[in-house]
């Protein structure tokens, strides 16, 4: 599939984490912020005895099963339920979306447009997703592989992002990390100096610049994303979706791995909205 020509729209930015540097290239995925002192920073990858099928290294294939069968309402009848005792976006169900897809990708999707969201482009499907933005938190992704990836490249950006980052954080995110980030980001909160790291922002924004699937079942898609930052340096960094309550979660792990240097996209679906 080609990769689209649609180029980011214009969102202005108005959290003062991500001008004042708060969104690093490892900051992109599961990690937990102390803002505006320094930031502890890691990639949310998921343990694999924790779930058969989860992420293998880096070289390993990705692999996909097929969806299990949608129902007339939209819902899966596989387990979709959060582990967490997480309810589905406070009750509100999604629509039913086009894409079918079960394949891996393997190439630039199609029909996807790009938006600034806090200077960041993120990238939006009619067929796959997000069907439903509320606010901050874009949500309804399609039961596939795209939707998987649109949902990680929305939700690492929205949770750190968004002005109301705990809203999106505790609708959109899973895990034993979780409770840990948001704790420790309100904790920063108090006293961190917005003006302080004024000079940093640009040099800390970073861009997507490629994909690639480690592996794809039903229930868990585990996805690296690449992150190219204005003095060129990219970052590599590994985000596990999983399915839940009827839609895509990012999951938060306790301890999550960082993300790796690269030094090109070879390997990589080259991807991005800027």
């Amino acid at each position: 599939m080609a990769e689209s020509d649609n180029r980011a729209g214009t969102d202005e930015p108005r959290s003062p984490w991500l001008r004042t540097g708060f969104v690093f290239a490892m900051a992109f995925v599961g990690f937990v912020a102390v803002i505006g002192v320094a930031v502890l920073v890691s990639s949310g990858s998921a343990d694999s005895s924790d779930r058969g099928g989860g992420p293998g290294s880096a070289s390993e294939p990705a692999r996909s099963e097929k969806a299990p069968a949608r129902t007339g309402d939209g819902e899966t009848d596989g387990d979709t339920s959060s582990g967490d005792g997480n309810s589905s976006h406070g009750g509100s169900s999604c629509p039913e979306l086009d894409e079918r897809q079960d394949d891996v990708l393997s190439a630039a999707p199609e029909g996807v447009a790009w938006k600034l969201f806090h200077t960041v482009a993120l990238p939006a499907s009619k067929a796959a997703g997000p069907a439903v933005v509320d606010g901050d938190v874009a949500r309804c992704y399609a039961h596939t592989p795209l939707g998987a990836l649109l949902a990680t490249s929305q939700i690492s950006v929205r949770y750190l992002a968004a002005d109301d980052w705990r809203k999106v954080t505790r609708a959109q995110t899973v895990g034993a990390g979780r409770q840990s980030y948001i704790e420790a980001r309100t904790e920063s909160e108090k006293t961190a100096d917005p003006q302080a790291q004024e000079a940093q922002d640009r040099a800390a924004q970073g861009q997507i610049a490629g994909f690639k699937f480690i592996t794809y079942t039903s229930g868990t898609a585990v996805i690296q994303t690449v992150w190219r930052f204005p003095d060129g340096r990219m970052q590599a960094a590994t985000t596990t979706a999983l399915w839940r309550d009827g839609d895509w979660r990012l999951e938060y792990p306790a301890d999550p791995a960082a993300p790796a240097p690269v030094d090109s996209l070879a390997g990589f679906v080259k991807w991005g909205g800027v």
